[in-house]
């Protein structure tokens, strides 16, 4: 039928004005939404666990035993352990001095050296003084702030031959066989003893360490030569630079290598 009259409006097409509105407005909101992501995205920052930056005009390919400080905290955490203490005196020297003493006396100059740059180094001692501490309690201190190296000093002793003489280092596992090799050959230059190597042992403070740690057997008290050096303040003095020097070469190929 031909219907002359105008037809009432059957409002459909309204709703499909308010359905591109709405796409409308939902596209806008998602435009806005991505460009206030892309604006206010975050640049990556250090941790840890990834790069540390290396000191301005050193290349990667040649380390030159200066590490840079960790990008995330601004400085390396290294704890420093005095091996022996209060009742657990260690080995007896042939002059009869204790190596409680001796790794009390080096241990303090290697903490003392390291505290020297303080923008470099958080220093911490599981000892300053003559007091015994559990071995899992030093290692457990490195533990607890996720130290960056944990240096166990100590003293030898054979006292079946008098005549046994030289330095050895030791480390655990894997981790820790750098940061053990890195130490040794500065301490033999230092101080001209025996090599007798870097050996992997279960000492408790090692196997207990969930950082980079090593156990230094500077040298033998119970050999009255090797002894006699070890207690002068100028060898020791020498041992702790040496030290401190090997744990910077490590610290500085473990950047290269992260």
């Amino acid at each position: 039928m031909n219907n002359k009259w105008p037809q009432a409006p059957t409002y459909r097409s309204r709703p499909r004005i308010r359905s591109r509105r709405l796409l409308f407005l939902l596209g806008a909101v998602a435009l806005v939404a991505l460009i206030w992501s892309f604006s206010n995205r975050a640049l990556p920052t250090s941790s840890g666990s990834e790069s540390r930056a290396l000191l301005p005009g050193v290349s990667a390919g040649q380390p030159d035993g200066s590490a840079a400080p960790p990008a995330g905290t601004g400085r390396y955490k290294i704890v420093v352990d005095a091996g022996h203490g209060g009742f657990d005196p260690g080995a007896d020297g042939a002059s009869g001095d204790e190596e409680k003493d001796f790794t009390l006396s080096l241990a303090t100059k290697v903490a003392d050296l390291l505290r020297q740059e303080p923008d470099m180094f958080e220093v911490h001692m599981t000892r300053t003084d003559d007091t015994y501490i559990e071995l899992e309690n030093r290692s457990g201190m490195a533990n607890a702030m996720g130290a960056d190296a944990f240096i166990s000093i100590h003293g030898n002793t054979f006292v079946e031959d008098p005549k046994v003489s030289g330095t050895e280092s030791y480390y655990y596992d894997s981790g820790s066989q750098a940061l053990a090799q890195a130490i040794h050959g500065p301490l033999l230059e230092a101080l001209g003893f025996r090599d007798r190597g870097v050996k992997k042992e279960g000492w408790k403070v090692l196997t207990t360490s969930q950082v980079p740690a090593t156990l230094l057997e500077i040298g033998f008290l119970t050999n009255p030569a090797e002894e006699a050096k070890l207690l002068e303040p100028e060898t020791q003095d020498r041992a702790a630079q040496a030290i401190v020097n090997g744990l910077k070469q490590y610290l500085q190929k473990a950047d290269v290598q992260q």
